[in-house]
């Protein structure tokens, strides 16, 4: 597993869901594992994707699109 981002629980929440929708097995944890969890949604948490699907993920979410100009 090769980390994607790093960020507020509630953003890595939603993107570990939507790369899901696109085939990517993502997993989260939390930065600090000693803290309890206290329902903070915006404490930091990591996302992880496959080393296969990284470049894909990446390709996803960060790549400008051309489409949008």
């Amino acid at each position: 597993m090769k980390l994607f981002y790093t960020g507020p629980f509630v953003n890595a929440e939603m993107l570990v869901m939507m790369l899901e929708k696109h085939g990517i097995a993502a997993t989260q944890n939390f930065v600090d594992t000693t803290l309890p969890d206290d329902g903070d949604l915006s404490r930091p948490a990591n996302v992880f994707v496959p080393e296969t699907d990284y470049d894909r993920a990446f390709q996803l979410f960060y790549a400008e699109r051309e489409d949008e100009l």
